[in-house]
């Protein structure tokens, strides 16, 4: 992974202060502090690996005495029954990490299932599937990396990225073309502006100001085609709003360069996962 550890060990830190508070009313008063056990891992289902180190990392923290095995690694594909990883720690604290590993190694498991869908019915066509903003609160590096996992590439990470004129941004400043404009005399030159565009007229207007990025935004394909040729490779395209497992392939087919979903992300399947001591 390439996202600092001292992030991931504060998401996960907080993870597990939000679950067990001082005390695991279950596990404390049951099972002795210096009993061990073995664990492992198992798919319950199909599709690409994601989150694994995240997971194991929450029983590191917990644990000095864990120690595991793993047998795939992230953006592998999986199959249901498939055994991911051994591991072996104290009793306490394997059930104390459990639903938090868990929690995070399904739900990057999902999005970078649910993105690869996405790539493989675009396949053989020029579109490129991304992400949005639409992403968790305090875990947004986490969901684009499993974008990544799943053969997706990332949107921007924050505001500072590009300056991009959504459809209020537009609205408030006076226009696509003093929007712009205005941008460009105060922005610096590393900086690229994308437009999102409503329909054929504001597509026109975003290529004579000199959009880096084109945004189709709730088009029909016939509108997107049409626009695919105003804009004639001047700028990038991306399609957006809506888009699902069933329309993506004829959205793909109309030209664009990136398609952006952000279901990926903000309403994503919880890949299943399971947890069972031997």
């Amino acid at each position: 992974m390439n996202i600092p550890q001292f992030y991931i060990d504060e998401i996960i830190l907080s993870a597990l202060k939000e679950d067990i508070n001082y005390i695991d009313v279950a596990t404390d008063y049951l099972i002795d502090e210096n009993q061990r056990n073995d664990a492992y891992f198992v798919s319950k289902a199909d599709g690409v690996l994601c989150g694994l180190e995240v997971a194991m990392r929450v029983f590191e923290l917990l644990d000095d005495t864990f120690e595991c095995k793993t047998y795939f690694k992230d953006g592998d594909e999986i199959k249901k029954g498939d055994l991911i990883a051994e591991f072996s720690g104290k009793t306490v604290l394997l059930l104390k990490g459990e639903r938090t590993a868990l929690n995070l190694l399904q739900h990057m498991s999902g999005i970078a299932t649910a993105t690869n869908r996405l790539v493989k019915l675009c396949e053989g066509t020029n579109a490129q599937i991304t992400d949005t903003r639409k992403t968790l609160p305090s875990i947004r590096a986490l969901q684009k990396y499993a974008v990544t996992c799943g053969g997706g590439k990332n949107h921007r990470f924050n505001l500072s990225d590009c300056a991009m004129l959504k459809d209020n941004h537009i609205d408030a400043g006076g226009g696509i073309i003093n929007a712009v404009n205005t941008l460009k005399s105060k922005i610096g030159h590393t900086t690229k502006i994308e437009v999102e565009t409503r329909n054929l007229d504001e597509v026109r207007q975003a290529v004579e100001v000199g959009a880096d990025i084109i945004m189709l935004d709730n088009m029909t394909n016939d509108m997107m085609r049409e626009a695919v040729k105003i804009i004639d490779g001047r700028a990038k395209t991306e399609a957006s709003g809506g888009i699902t497992d069933e329309t993506i392939r004829g959205v793909a087919q109309t030209g664009v360069d990136i398609i952006s979903v952000g279901a990926i992300t903000h309403s994503v399947k919880a890949f299943d996962i399971s947890m069972k001591m031997k």
